[in-house]
């Protein structure tokens, strides 16, 4: 089955193409450009841009793989979680191009996209522990099969990314900030400055595995008040200091779940899996723990057409569509 699919949750606009589980093209427009001058994505402008960009990423989504429209076998879009202004120009295209050509359409949950991300190159048996960090979103989930998904635990306040993005436009440094810090870190001191830890009691419900940043974010806000950061070494350290704590409470909350569950599989996916010290980190103490651990390629760690292809894909081969009727919706639930 060949599936054409488009991606515009937030501000990147995808559009790929993927061939019996292969990835034939995957393009992504990224709109840092444009939201830079803000410090953060502007949802007006992030519309626009899916507007103008969409047709043409399809049509070199269509090139890059050697194929036309009328070689497509199915549709799949994302449909939620995300900005909804964003989701409804990717979506409502999809479905336009799904009805004038008579071909099948689902409509894919972003997250799921990103939780089954590493299964675009690896090989990943059920069950798995998936931590799903990004911009938006930072949350743990047991993946027991396809559809099937348990939330263990999420963050009780910023995302994980979100205080990235947060901390650097205190520190001055732009956006988008997560990359700008991973970038700055590794010339920094990772114990330069002692960074607080919030460590969060289970709830009633019996979550355990719950995370939070704002905490930290506020800490950063009060030092570089307190002690202007009047050089590049004091900017790398703290950069690298913020870093390595919320590397580290990730990792913690993260291995620290998959033995409650007692798998030794452990998925970590979305944008800000895309850090180079969470990479490292997750993969060292992986190894010391007899966990495997998978992270998608840069290429599908932030958003991207491939996944939601993906996604798609599996729900195509088990009979399942949805009607034209299906809308955006901008806080879908996995």
């Amino acid at each position: 089955m060949r599936i054409l699919a488009i991606e515009t949750s937030c501000d990147d606009t995808s559009a790929a193409v993927l061939d019996d589980g292969t990835v034939r093209s995957n393009v992504v427009a990224s709109q840092d450009e444009i939201h830079r001058k803000y410090g953060g994505v502007v949802p007006e402008l992030a519309s626009r841009s899916h507007m103008r960009r969409m047709v043409p990423i399809i049509d070199t989504a269509l090139e890059r793989a050697g194929v036309t429209l009328d070689d497509v076998d199915a549709i799949a879009a994302t449909c939620g979680p995300g900005l909804v202004g964003s989701l409804l120009v990717g979506l409502t295209t999809a479905k336009a191009i799904a009805y004038a050509r008579c071909l099948p359409f689902v409509a894919v949950n972003h997250l799921e996209g990103h939780l089954l991300s590493p299964r675009l190159e690896h090989h990943v048996d059920f069950p798995y522990v998936a931590l799903l960090v990004s911009g938006g979103h930072t949350s743990l989930y047991l993946a027991e099969d396809l559809g099937r998904y348990r939330l263990l635990g999420a963050t009780r306040d910023d995302a994980a990314g979100e205080a990235f993005d947060k901390v650097a436009k205190v520190m001055g440094l732009g956006f988008p900030g997560g990359r700008i810090i991973d970038e700055l870190a590794r010339q920094g001191d990772t114990s330069a400055v002692r960074m607080p830890r919030t460590r969060l009691k289970p709830q009633r419900d019996g979550s355990q595995f719950e995370f939070s940043f704002s905490g930290l974010k506020t800490a950063v806000w009060q030092m570089v008040r307190d002690h202007p950061l009047d050089s590049d070494t004091a900017r790398a350290d703290l950069a690298a200091s913020f870093q390595e704590t919320v590397v580290n409470t990730l990792l913690d909350t993260s291995f620290a779940a998959v033995g409650h569950v007692g798998c030794r599989q452990l998925v970590i996916a979305g944008g800000v899996s895309a850090n180079s010290r969470l990479r490292e980190r997750a993969h060292m103490v992986g190894a010391e723990m007899g966990v495997q651990v998978f992270i998608p390629p840069m290429r599908f760690c932030t958003d991207n057409a491939a996944m939601i292809a993906l996604a798609g894909s599996y729900r195509l081969e088990r009979g399942e569509s949805d009607p034209w009727t299906v809308n955006a919706a901008a806080d879908l639930e996995l």
